[in-house]
């Protein structure tokens, strides 16, 4: 019988400190570009100057780090105990935006702070939820997480700037694609722990390859500085509008509802059964990591699902490496020169690597939904219809540009277009315990 980690449903797998210390770098770098996205886009919307960029991108890391502890770590009120990772939320970045450009930055902070009370707080009734989640819906979920991420692996493959001359390269090209073989092939024929590390492998093999031809700069490392601690109140003194403040609550009901995705496919791949109180503590840890995002003059977090195909790939599901990824992100936060350092993957790299991670997260769904009796057409329309408008809606966002702000907010995000699209037709189709399980599924 398998041994249960501490504080924790999943299964203890026996793995040596300097191998859990490799794969939570590999946790690290698979999260890191689009992590370090967020402050950059927000900070250069906000004209923040280079020592200020540099703080922000530090302490948003050193944040991740704290965010990430506190989901791993099992307590009576928070940490829902799977091995995830924390960063911030991309769909945040035009909001902020746009309140940081109109209402000022302490108005941004004064958002982030209420958005994470308001998660806090309804957690106990967001987490009640669970039932409307059956495979039918999860499998939907979960694909539609990772095949919705695919577009953006490929705008990196080619460079970064699909508005660039440059993009899509022959040089991005050859870079990213050789990122994706060494990935696939150190995954089929590495032995052991060379498997368990395959997209490490194809992270440094690319960047090696890169640098060969050209294509890394090592200029942020040298300008950056060696330590520094974050500041509560680095930028100013929240303030409070009641229209930022609605907004961020509106973004935290989408990351809400793509955090569930994550947390039950994790589920699924830990083979730990989430209960209601286990969602209950997920998202408390978030609404607490948003909480201190504001003060820190930071962002909101929220669960990764990138780090979901890293676990399946490597097969190891224990949360150590986990912990290990999140003192890195806190020790790098501190360092900002080794910060720095992750930096220089090159786009084309990081696309490369996606790709296969994203594929991964799709096919995990895939897997759920074989659970499902399709025999029923009730529940092919209930993929079908889900997958098919959260794929649509994230090519072309375009389509609902002429709703109210704060329903264009959620219509445009294509996971929580899938998530209401597959709960109500469930709902409407199977009722709140229907049979949309398949025989296999209820024999277990």
């Amino acid at each position: 019988m398998k041994s249960i980690e501490p504080n924790s449903n999943v299964p203890a797998q026996s793995i040596s400190n300097p191998k859990a210390a490799l794969l939570g770098l590999q946790h690290l770098l698979a999260m890191y570009s689009g992590d370090v996205l967020v402050p950059l886009l927000i900070g250069g919307y906000l004209h923040f100057t280079a020592a200020q960029m540099t703080y922000l991108v530090s302490v948003d890391i050193f944040m991740c780090g704290i965010a990430t502890l506190l989901q791993l770590k099992r307590t009576a009120l928070t940490g829902i105990g799977l091995p995830v990772v924390l960063g911030c939320a991309v769909q945040a970045v035009q909001p902020l935006q746009n309140i940081g450009g109109t209402l000022g930055v302490g108005a941004m902070y004064g958002a982030i702070i209420c958005a994470g009370i308001f998660v806090f707080l309804i957690s106990g009734l967001f987490s009640k939820i669970k039932d409307l989640f059956p495979p039918v819906v999860t499998g939907s979920l979960i694909t539609i997480i990772g095949f919705t991420l695919i577009p953006v692996a490929f705008q990196n493959l080619g460079g970064g700037n699909v508005s660039s001359k440059s993009f899509g390269d022959p040089k991005s090209l050859i870079v990213g694609f050789t990122t994706v073989i060494i990935i696939v092939a150190v995954n089929i024929w590495g032995k052991g722990f060379m498997h368990s590390i395959a997209i490490l492998i194809g992270i440094l093999g690319g960047t090696f390859l890169a640098g060969a031809m050209g294509m890394v700069s090592l200029s942020p490392v040298s300008q950056a500085s060696w330590f520094h601690l974050p500041q509560p109140f680095y930028f100013g003194t929240p303030t409070f509008h009641g229209s930022a403040i609605i907004t961020m609550i509106m973004v935290s009901l989408t990351t809400m509802i793509e955090s569930t995705g994550v947390f039950f496919a994790l589920s699924d791949l830990t083979g730990k059964k989430i209960e209601q109180d286990d969602l209950k503590r997920g998202y408390r840890a978030e609404g607490i990591a948003a909480i201190l995002g504001g003060i820190f003059n930071t962002f909101p977090y929220s669960t990764f699902s990138e780090n979901v195909g890293v676990l399946q790939l490597s097969g190891v599901k224990t949360r150590k490496p986990i912990y290990y990824s999140a003192f890195f992100l806190i020790l790098l936060g501190l360092l900002p020169k080794a910060g720095a350092l992750a930096t220089v993957i090159p786009d084309p790299v990081l696309g490369g690597a996606m790709i296969v991670m994203f594929g991964i997260v799709g096919a995990q769904g895939i897997k759920i939904l074989q659970q499902v009796d399709f025999s029923k057409n009730k529940n092919i329309l209930i993929t079908s219809l889900s997958i098919g408008m959260g794929l649509g809606v994230t090519i072309y966002p375009q389509i609902f540009q002429f709703l109210p702000t704060a329903a264009r907010m959620l219509f445009t995000n294509g996971i929580v277009v899938a998530s209401i699209v597959a709960v109500v037709l469930n709902l409407c189709f199977n009722g709140l315990h229907g049979d949309s399980n398949s025989e296999v599924q209820k024999s277990k």
